[in-house]
């Protein structure tokens, strides 16, 4: 006759079982889906390119991945920096960056208003935020052009108040995709830390204040370290996307500042260099992996520090 411990081990047992059957779908769908892909760019990455694009199945090769910050020199086949290649690299991650403060210092005013606002009105205004959501990434990039462009509504009202005589150039620059993705990917910076600051003790800043502190003081000593998980959040969430845009440089940039979104694609289409544009997606992973890392630490040590 079993015992009360080997019954409740059975039990135990079927019961990991099922779980295990039940996610089973989900499990293979994901590695189909995600983890298939990838595994596949990384054996393109130490493969041989072929004549007409593709790769040579069976030869292994590392020049994709030494093309990525080496090129040969079509003379006497000598390795030198892959300046293109570390511009566009320096490019993508410096825009990433200036477009993740850029929604910072827009989104957490933004965040701030919403939460103070009183709670019948709240949902009011996340859901003006959530609209650009409604609308596809591509014709909310062609809205921005209308907005940047030589005849658009910038320009046109610099010029109606006299500040400039003829157009800014905007388009087909830096500024442009920056704008670009300051505009698109605001909302992702918004919601975490509406999310955050919605939590926060309004009686901590009253106390900071009944304690002579200035503003500056409660929101640098009180405010911020508090709503500090919404701003990892949003910064991460704005900085993924960023990295590996691709339309909003495409359309705003006119294909003269490329990021490493329309490098990828070059190598896989005009390029045909599959191994090349493998090793590259490849690296864009590696450096959305470090920022994931990077988040995730930020917060157990959050969680740690808060008890």
């Amino acid at each position: 006759m079993a015992t009360a411990a080997e019954t409740a081990r059975a039990a135990e047992a079927r019961d990991r079982r099922d779980r295990w059957l039940l996610s089973a779908p989900a499990l293979i769908i994901i590695f189909v889906a995600a983890i298939g892909p990838l595994f596949v760019m990384l054996a393109y990455s130490f493969m041989e390119k072929a004549d007409y694009g593709d790769v040579k199945f069976g030869v292994f090769s590392l020049e994709g991945w030494v093309s990525v910050l080496f090129q040969r020199d079509i003379f006497d086949d000598t390795l030198g920096l892959a300046d293109a290649h570390l511009s566009i690299l320096w490019r993508s991650i410096s825009l990433s960056l200036y477009t993740t403060v850029l929604t910072l210092l827009f989104g957490f005013p933004t965040a701030y208003f919403i939460a103070t606002r009183p709670a019948t009105t709240r949902e009011v205004w996340v859901f003006l935020v959530t609209i650009p959501f409604w609308t596809n990434l591509l014709i909310r990039t062609f809205a921005m052009q209308q907005v940047i462009r030589n005849e658009g509504l910038i320009n046109t009202a610099l010029i109606s108040l006299g500040i400039i005589e003829r157009p800014w150039q905007i388009m087909n620059t830096d500024l442009a995709i920056l704008l670009g993705m300051t505009y698109v990917y605001l909302p992702l910076m918004v919601l975490p830390l509406y999310a955050s600051i919605e939590k926060l003790d309004f009686r901590l800043i009253e106390a900071g204040y009944d304690l002579y502190a200035s503003r500056w003081q409660v929101l640098r000593r009180i405010v911020i370290p508090l709503v500090k998980p919404g701003i990892v959040a949003g910064s991460i969430l704005v900085f993924i996307p960023s990295l590996g845009a691709y339309v909003i440089p495409r359309v705003l940039g006119g294909g003269k500042s490329m990021m490493l979104g329309n490098l990828i694609e070059l190598q896989f289409g005009a390029g045909r260099n599959w191994p090349l544009g493998a090793a590259i997606s490849i690296t864009l992973m590696a450096l959305v992996m470090v920022a994931l890392l990077f988040y995730v630490r930020n917060v157990s040590r959050s969680g740690a520090s808060h008890g």
